[in-house]
């Protein structure tokens, strides 16, 4: 039996993060993790360079839950600048790679290290390799343990109990349901888990004479238009064999559901060229081919499929048809086509491919500064695990290092 003060469940961002608060708090700290390796998506994250944090990630109106403004109280108690100082101070080289994305020079591996540093200048106690059992919670208990934690290394007793087990994504790397159950052992309502940050998938058949433009990208303004509280993103579209992917459709698939549509401007407007006032300055000057004049701004593939599927409906939209011989209506009903290209995407590629999961333990009962449970005290959820998603782009490590930190600094100790 051994008597902590933390026990920490989850060896990821979050875990490592808001053991090492703990721990130099002066508490008495376990991490304990199934796998053998803390930090793997750490490691695996950025193509192996970690996108760690954003400039602009406390911001809380960029992360979705089902309560928007839970995740500004641990952001502001932690912002990025917060972060970015101890990356700096552990001499790791980094670079803004785009939208303010920080990315490490060197691998992701230095994050990791330098969480586990931080977390043994504490004086941590690991156990990784090692499953959690039962979880029980103990009654008037004479040093002040709350819970007992059966672990296949023996029985922990601790004062606080933080969830930081992430969600469903990645299943190759070990993810599980365990913080959800713990979550509702205790009575906490989960919200209902969904791949985010994922590809999204069409019917074969459906997708057919899209898939050949596998490996295209372009720009493109995206939404959801059936979540009220989508925004619009302006990112990069890829198409693939089997449907949409790239930064525009992985940001959407956060706020998207099975069924519902996707609204994709194809030619945004940038550098303040207007789309309608550009079609008609080209009718003006040019008697070319609506897909070549069009294939100025859209890559010509895409063009002219595009203009193949919309003459289905719209007979005078042909790759053939001259920009000249179109009315001002035409190229009105020409310039709303392309701003709102309107298609159903019917799945995703699931858990497999999902950066993150949307969903997880209700916010209603944690406390947004100390992500303590408001049924059970001592019991945190922090991380991937709590129904608190952000944007693509370093959002998520953000709320992993802010929650961490709320919880670590909260946490209590035994008695004597």
């Amino acid at each position: 039996m051994s008597d902590i003060d933390v026990l920490v469940l989850g060896a990821g961002a979050a875990g490592l993060f808001c053991a090492g608060v703990a721990a130099r708090r002066g508490l008495r700290v376990m991490v304990l993790d199934h796998s053998p390796d803390p930090g793997e998506k750490i490691r695996i994250s950025g193509g192996g360079r970690c996108n760690f944090t954003n400039v602009d990630a406390g911001l809380p109106e960029r992360y979705q839950s089902s309560d928007r403004g839970f995740a500004r109280h641990a952001l502001r108690a932690y912002p990025p600048a917060e972060f970015i100082a101890l990356v700096r101070a552990h001499r790791i080289a980094f670079h803004e790679k785009h939208r303010g994305q920080l990315f490490c020079d060197g691998p992701a591996t230095q994050i990791v290290a330098m969480l586990r540093a931080q977390a043994d200048a504490g004086g941590v106690r690991w156990r990784l390799g090692c499953t959690a059992g039962t979880i029980e919670t103990l009654a008037d208990d004479p040093v002040g343990a709350r819970f007992r934690v059966e672990t296949a290394a023996g029985a922990v007793r601790c004062a606080s109990l933080v969830v930081a087990t992430g969600g469903l994504s990645i299943p190759k790397i070990g993810a599980t349901d365990i913080g959800h159950r713990i979550a509702r052992r205790f009575g906490h309502r989960v919200v209902e888990p969904r791949p985010a940050l994922v590809p999204l998938t069409f019917a074969p058949e459906q997708w057919a004479p899209w898939s050949g433009l596998a490996g295209v990208s372009q720009a493109v303004g995206i939404r959801c238009p059936a979540a009220p509280d989508s925004p619009a993103f302006l990112e990069d579209l890829l198409f693939t064999h089997r449907g949409l992917s790239g930064p525009a459709v992985l940001q959407a698939s956060t706020f998207w559901r099975p069924g519902e549509p996707l609204e994709i401007d194809l030619a945004p407007d940038t550098e303040g060229m207007d789309l309608l006032g550009w079609l008609r300055g080209n009718r003006e000057h040019t008697r070319g081919q609506l897909a070549t004049v069009l294939a100025q701004r859209l890559p010509k593939r895409v063009v002219a499929q595009w203009l193949n599927d919309l003459a289905r409906s719209h007979p005078r939209f042909t790759p053939q048809a001259r920009l000249a011989e179109l009315g001002n209506r035409d190229l009105q009903a020409l310039a709303d086509a392309l701003r709102r290209w309107t298609l159903a995407p019917t799945g995703s590629e699931g858990w497999r491919k999902a950066e993150v999961t949307v969903g997880g333990v209700a916010t209603a009962e944690l406390d947004p500064r100390s992500l303590q449970s408001r049924r059970q005290p001592g019991l945190h959820f922090i991380g991937e695990v709590v129904d608190v998603t952000g944007w693509l782009g370093g959002y998520n490590f953000q709320w992993a290092w802010a929650s961490g930190h709320g919880a670590g600094r909260a946490a209590s100790g035994l008695r004597g």
